[in-house]
């Protein structure tokens, strides 16, 4: 699961105690994720992390002289770090530390592949620009109460992506305002082409009309230059004329090939997609459905058919290239997925998988009597009883203002008292406006 290369130096004999206790931290923490039977508690969490901590400084210790080097030690303790933060997100502790270590790691993932692929749009940047300032907001919160040792750790991984994220940035900075749109709306097409070629089922007149957009906007050029409304050429003609000459290529390959992959790629294919749509549809029920550790199987998943590229190419049992078909194919498909990994992280809510059922019902509720509101509020204030009788039912689940689960107080009290206030307030208001309308109404006796 590292960031690290494939290949690692021999183990030397005095990190074997390290690596031994770090497996067995692994399988724990393994254990912890897939046993459903209960919540995950706080207090289990950073029992395993203190013993990680600890672990990293022993090997600190043994590798006073060879700082630099990379063995298998490595690798299990990036797979510790990475589910010690999926669970800090599990038990509704976002805002610390630790729970960052994944993040980082994902946007790393994600800037290597834009970068590899050569288009992204403003919109992607920026995105991944905001989560990185919040997420070292969470880094620096953590300074006094977290391990040195992983301060350093999570500073240098944010500062690589920070690097990355200024040379992506530096590319699309010769981008014209006036250009920007057009680009956008080509990743777009792009992005829609590949989605298109990896359908259960090949569309060919959806990809044609992706090429009579593309033929729209060729059309709109003058002599082959993109033209302002001032009437000289815009900065970055080459960026969205070479963006366009690639979407025109690859819906040509796409339209040929109809969606058949090359039976040489067809086992890492089927995998991927599969991955993919597995993360399609947590997106669409995440919040009733996703604990954030189950995001380890597919980044440990994802990482591994990665990292099997051979000079950032696949190739099959014989060592041959795939063409650019597969090649593409396989790329959109591992961006893809990481994409949707990242949106899963950054959608992640700060409470407790214990309060979570409760926290779900009340967004639902909020969502339900803004509609109410917006759609022109109550005629009567029995309309609102459904909502008044649930909001108490949940009201009354409080013992001192707090949400027990058993006997423990699970994390993001804040978050769903919060919400439950807001419930309240929307249903206030609805019965105001509602009294208020009625008292202004004349009465039959009146008129």
């Amino acid at each position: 699961m590292a960031d690290s290369p494939a290949l690692t130096a021999p183990l030397p004999p005095n990190e074997q105690p390290i690596l031994d206790r770090l497996l067995r931290i692994r399988d724990a923490l393994l254990l912890l994720k897939q046993d459903k039977s209960t919540y995950i508690k706080s207090r289990d969490v950073l029992l395993y992390y203190d013993q990680v901590i600890e672990q990293i400084q022993l090997l600190n210790s043994v590798r006073a002289n060879r700082r630099l080097e990379h063995t298998r030690v490595d690798n299990v303790l990036d797979d510790c770090f990475q589910l010690i933060s999926l669970l800090f997100l599990t038990v509704g502790r976002n805002n610390e530390a630790p729970a960052a270590y994944s993040m980082a790691s994902t946007i790393k993932r994600l800037l290597d592949h834009l970068k590899e692929a050569a288009f992204f749009s403003q919109k992607d940047l920026e995105s991944i620009s905001n989560t990185l300032d919040k997420t070292q907001e969470s880094v620096d919160r953590g300074k006094d109460t977290y391990s040195p040792h992983l301060m350093t750790l999570l500073d240098a991984r944010l500062e690589k992506c920070r690097h990355l994220l200024g040379e992506l940035q530096k590319d699309l900075s010769f981008l014209s305002p006036e250009l920007v749109q057009t680009h956008e709306t080509l990743v777009s097409i792009l992005r829609s082409t590949s989605a298109a070629n990896t359908r259960s089922k090949f569309s060919e007149s959806e990809v044609k009309s992706f090429r009579e957009q593309l033929f729209t906007i060729r059309d709109s050029m003058h002599q082959e230059t993109f033209i302002a409304l001032y009437g000289s050429p815009p900065e970055g003609q080459h960026i969205v004329k070479a963006l366009m000459e690639r979407c025109l290529k690859w819906s040509e390959i796409v339209l040929e090939r109809k969606g058949q992959i090359d039976e040489r790629f067809r086992e890492p294919y089927d995998k991927l997609v599969e991955i993919r749509n597995q993360l399609d549809r947590l997106t669409m029920t995440q919040a009733w459905s996703l604990r954030e550790t189950d995001l380890y199987m597919y980044q440990r998943r994802l990482n591994r058919i990665d990292e099997s590229r051979v000079d950032g190419n696949f190739v099959d049992a014989e060592g041959n290239a795939a063409d650019i078909h597969s090649q593409r194919t396989l790329l959109y498909l591992i961006r893809r997925s990481y994409a949707l990994i990242y949106g899963l992280l950054i959608s992640s809510e700060p409470v407790s998988e214990a309060l979570l059922p409760i926290y779900n019902q009340l967004q639902t509720l909020r969502k339900c009597l803004m509609e109410v509101k917006e759609s022109g509020g109550i005629s009567n204030v029995r309309e609102l009883y459904p909502y008044s009788m649930k909001l108490n039912s949940i009201d009354n689940m409080r013992v001192d203002g707090k949400f027990f689960v058993a006997n423990d107080i699970p994390e993001g009290q804040g978050s769903v008292n919060e919400l439950l206030a807001q419930c309240y307030d929307l249903c206030y208001e609805l019965r105001a406006e509602s009294e208020d309308e009625n008292s202004n109404t004349p009465t039959e006796k009146q008129r």
